[in-house]
């Protein structure tokens, strides 16, 4: 993906210009999609602006980038090309599950979670900084660091324990055995991927309330929902285009602002997985895929798009599968399944 390539890019800028290899990028976006914004200059000795222009200029010469320049104090801005961001959709279902995974963390090493089954901890509070904790490294494990003690889980693939059977919508588990009666019943009630889904964005630090019966409703408001309900939109929009006009569809229409939008959020995907994880808060990378969901279900209601009646001939099926394919990926990290109805 886009930021993937901008970090390996900004890396070996910033080592070709005899500064430490190892230096953060940086990476955030600036609210234009395709441009993307680093602060690594900041922090490489006292005149940022003028190493911002060196890393710059090595940065020029990739065809996939249109402009690099300095702005502000020091900060390096990229704008990649119309091709570069053309070819998001494309890649992220190519990728498929690894379109979350990246080497942004790569000879980092981090604790293994404690075992068992996090939503089994006790009290909500618990059960949240269980959850964080197995999150926090499924993310870190996707952005190539070393999980101490265990394997390397493959994004969009939710978690089980071994041996496992995979869990129903409303199956609180095989026992409410050490389980706090809170958590069993709205396991029971809302399902255990939108309890998952609500300890998963709930912030650290904060009050935590967690009620089954709002959790459980099948509405935008509801993010424990709403994510969920994206994907199988998504994957609704490319059953429509597939039985309209088979496999082979016809040329779409230049990207709008709302597709360029689409695009451009899931170009940030594996660099949301790295910094949550390095962060520690899976729950800014809940509340990213919350972002993507709303420009997915905007984008694919509108009328240039598959699944719309009033859609026009001209075809928007990559969009609709990268999507799909993104949110599947991350909703797999945060161990939520991502059905393709609902």
């Amino acid at each position: 993906m886009i930021s993937s390539d901008l970090r390996r890019a900004v890396r070996h800028a910033v080592a070709a210009a005899g500064f430490p290899p190892g230096t953060e990028p940086g990476l955030r976006p600036t609210g234009r999609p395709g441009q993307y914004s680093a602060s690594v200059a900041l922090s490489l000795g006292e005149h940022p602006r003028e190493t911002g222009r060196r890393l710059a200029a090595a940065l020029a010469g990739a065809p996939w980038i249109e402009k690099a320049e300095v702005t502000g104090p020091g900060y390096l801005t990229v704008t990649v090309t119309a091709a570069a961001m053309e070819a998001v959709a494309d890649r992220i279902t190519q990728a498929g599950p690894g379109c979350a995974v990246s080497d942004a963390l790569a000879g980092v090493t981090v604790p293994a979670p404690p075992p068992g089954d996090p939503l089994a901890a006790g009290p909500w509070e618990e059960a949240r900084a269980a959850l964080a904790a197995r999150l926090t490294a499924r993310l870190a494990a996707a952005a190539g660091a070393t999980v101490a003690g265990a394997t390397r889980p493959r994004s969009g693939q939710p978690g089980q324990e071994p041996g496992a059977e995979p869990r129903r919508r409303g199956d609180a588990g095989p026992s409410a055995s050490g389980r706090s009666p809170g958590i069993a019943v709205a396991v029971a009630y809302a399902g255990r991927d939108a309890v998952t889904f609500a300890l998963a964005r709930a912030i650290p630090g904060r009050p935590l309330r967690v009620e089954p019966e709002i959790i459980a409703r099948h509405v935008p408001g509801n993010p424990a929902y709403a994510v969920r309900y994206a994907h199988a939109r998504a994957a609704s929009g490319v059953r429509w285009a597939l039985a309209s006009r088979g496999d082979d569809p016809a040329p779409g229409l230049p990207a709008d602002p709302g597709e360029l939008a689409l695009l451009d959020a899931l170009s940030w995907l594996p660099e949301r997985v790295a910094v949550a994880a390095r962060r520690g808060r899976p729950d800014e990378f809940a509340r990213y895929l919350e972002e993507l969901a709303g420009v997915t279900v905007d984008v694919l209601s509108s009328v240039r798009h598959p699944g719309n009646a009033a859609a026009p001939g001209s075809d928007r099926l990559a969009l609709a599968r990268a999507a799909q394919a993104g949110l599947a990926a991350g909703l797999g990290l945060l161990e939520v399944s991502a059905p393709e109805r609902l």
